[in-house]
């Protein structure tokens, strides 16, 4: 029999899922003591622009993200440069990274711990103090540039998860 109470467990262990999984996360993005509040699937491009780097030599330099976040294969959110995240519901977080894992792959860029600097709005996100990025798929830019401020993007996949302090 399904009861009122089974919906929103359910609907928590789908929220969860990969930061439920059985594997640790790397120490240097790990948030031991904290809580999940939410985790979404994101989909979208790291942003480069090509710069000259101090020796002169042209090079893309990450200018900024661009992905909408998913959850169960709907629209829930944003994310874009800052590193700003913001939900449908209005409320929203800034973060400032604190730690970095490798990705999977040389492809993939890196596993993030971000502590949040500011919020804006009220909903979900509200008692967010912690964000990780795991589970990341692309976003590295291979290749040379030619020309200073021409800008190139790398599809990425991640998973964003949103903690709190217990």
């Amino acid at each position: 029999m399904f009861t009122k109470l089974a919906a929103p467990a359910l609907m928590l262990a789908a929220l969860i899922g990969p930061a439920g999984a059985a594997e640790p996360l790397p120490d240097a993005i790990a948030a031991p003591g904290e809580t999940i509040v939410l985790s979404v699937h994101a989909e979208g491009a790291q942003v480069y622009e090509c710069k000259a780097a101090a020796d002169g030599k042209l090079t893309w330099a990450f200018r900024e993200p661009i992905a909408t976040l998913l959850s169960e294969g709907k629209t829930v959110g944003r994310h874009y440069a800052g590193p700003n995240w913001e939900l449908t519901d209005g409320s929203a977080v800034a973060g400032k990274a604190i730690g970095n894992a490798p990705g999977a792959t040389a492809a993939d860029i890196p596993w993030l711990k971000l502590d949040v600097a500011s919020h804006r709005g009220s909903g979900v996100l509200t008692p967010v103090t912690t964000v990780q990025r795991i589970n990341t798929h692309g976003g590295k830019l291979d290749g040379s540039c030619d020309k200073a401020g021409e800008f190139r993007s790398a599809p990425y996949s991640a998973e964003y998860v949103f903690l709190k302090k217990s």
